[in-house]
């Protein structure tokens, strides 16, 4: 073995270098540790998560979801906010494609059958249009019943985070909620201290 601090030559059951007294039982403990390191456990890896049955990957999902506060009610409003802007913005495109296809044709550079064809082009902005108020029609009657469904299921399943305190499952692959900052609510003590 070979001392990492001086470079000189020792023997294998040596402690300590005899050139500079370096700890070499140290250094073979961190070499045998970096070695069995290198195992990879294939549960902690997207292979995993890919081979998961279909429940399984929907349970998570929807824990993820749960975690991150994303209720059938917020998702509801997301759809319909979704379905507004994509709607706008087919609205808009109607308009664009309209104005700036009749100043080509009206600047007299195109011919009869370009002209046609370009007079006809603001058409796209329909299929924008349609996803959009369809993303509305789901969100305004379809989603409304997910709500309703999710909620009477709430009201059914026994409330496992009753208190502060209560302890869950012994299931390892539960998500723990985590704090968004280190310093989040660490200086609401100082807000009072202003009025002494």
């Amino acid at each position: 073995m070979f001392c990492p601090r001086c470079g000189s030559s020792q023997s294998e059951d040596l402690k300590f270098c005899k050139v500079c007294g370096a700890n070499l039982y140290a250094v073979r403990q961190a070499v045998d540790a970096r070695q069995t390191e290198g195992k990879i456990d294939w549960n902690k890896t997207w292979v995993a998560d890919m081979l998961l049955s279909g429940e399984e990957a929907q349970r998570r999902k929807n824990e993820i979801e749960r975690q991150a506060g994303l209720t059938p009610a917020v998702k509801r409003y997301n759809e319909i906010k979704a379905g507004v802007i994509t709607g706008s913005v087919g609205v808009a495109l109607m308009i664009f494609l309209f104005v700036f296809m009749q100043g080509i044709i009206l600047s007299g550079h195109v011919t009869h059958d370009t002209a046609e064809i370009l007079s006809r082009i603001w058409v796209a902005g329909v299929i924008p249009l349609l996803v959009g108020f369809s993303l509305l029609v789901n969100g305004v009657f379809i989603s409304k019943k997910m709500v309703e469904l999710a909620s009477q299921k709430q009201l059914d399943a026994p409330d496992r985070d009753a208190g502060p305190h209560a302890l869950g499952p012994a299931d390892t692959t539960e998500f723990t909620p985590a704090n968004f900052s280190v310093t989040e609510q660490t200086t609401k003590h100082l807000r009072g201290s202003g009025q002494r």
